[in-house]
């Protein structure tokens, strides 16, 4: 005696119920427009009825203190899990949404060059970090930024804000023997570039320095709440002068005037498109004068 569909479901793992549904909703496609119509139609009004029990069955075992354990226990079964989802009487963790929603907006991210990850999920606030052309300061990057904040805002009903977390910066390393102002500081490579006082804070101050050899080395000293920084003045992207970077003391970084490229102003890493970097040049303060270290 051949088995009727219904007593053949009851056999089927989870695996070949849901490849069962995803088979019958391929095979509408195949159906002419009035008999996917009807169908469609069917569909629709069969899951209604079956929402409509449900949520009566889930309310009543919520409202019973003995059958509530009963009910999480079903949920953490995957097929309960799946049904209940479908019909959306539950709802995804707020971490397992929002990366939902940044895989659907990711594609236009990499289409920019861009990618996020989620940080974490808090509060009602979700921290995510940005890359490639998604951590800079330029318009576009500050539209891909938007694009991810109103698609959690608005897609993940437990997301009511969104930070951006800074990327961990590659530190700079520099020799501490470098760093010595030895008895010839000149001949050393040493140069000296002014009193620290005359430095801007919360400013970049561009120089130039003229070597022992002549050499005439154009260099920019970024002053973040009296930590100094050099760096040569150019930019990592096509070597262009960094006189009017633009420097945001909140978030530490320093944006290229010219197309955007964002750098760490502590390290010198760039944001935009991490492996590049700013040629950072070791900095003394001596006596109050910023000696710089060219060569």
């Amino acid at each position: 005696m051949t088995e009727t569909p219904e007593k053949a479901s009851a056999h089927m793992g989870f695996e070949e119920l849901a490849k069962r549904v995803d088979d019958a909703v391929a095979a509408l496609d195949e159906l002419d427009p009035v008999a996917r119509e009807v169908a469609e139609e069917l569909k629709a009004a069969v899951e209604a009825v079956h929402r409509a029990a449900l949520v009566t069955m889930v309310q009543a075992m919520r409202a019973d203190d003995g059958a509530r354990p009963v009910l999480f226990e079903l949920v953490d079964d995957p097929a309960v899990h799946l049904l209940l989802s479908l019909h959306g009487i539950i709802k995804p963790d707020p971490i397992t949404h929002a990366g939902q929603v940044l895989d659907a907006v990711r594609p236009q991210l990499h289409s920019h060059g861009g990618d996020v990850s989620l940080v974490r999920v808090e509060d009602g606030i979700a921290s995510v970090r940005l890359e490639g052309a998604c951590n800079g300061c330029s318009m576009s990057s500050v539209t891909l930024r938007n694009l991810v904040e109103e698609a959690l805002v608005r897609d993940v009903p437990a997301i009511t804000a969104v930070e951006v977390v800074p990327n961990d910066p590659t530190p700079t390393v520099i020799p501490v023997e470098s760093l010595r102002i030895g008895r010839d500081p000149v001949a050393e490579g040493w140069i000296r570039l002014g009193p620290a006082a005359g430095l801007a804070v919360d400013e970049v101050s561009p120089a130039t320095l003229s070597t022992a050899a002549g050499d005439r080395i154009g260099v920019i000293v970024v002053n973040i709440g009296q930590r100094l920084s050099a760096y040569r003045n150019e930019c990592a992207h096509e070597a262009l002068p960094l006189d009017n970077a633009v420097l945001d003391v909140a978030n530490g970084t320093l944006t290229c005037p010219w197309h955007g490229f964002c750098f760490d102003a502590g390290s010198g890493e760039c944001l935009s498109a991490p492996g590049a970097q700013l040629e950072a040049l070791p900095l003394r303060v001596d006596d109050g004068d910023v000696w710089v270290r060219v060569g």
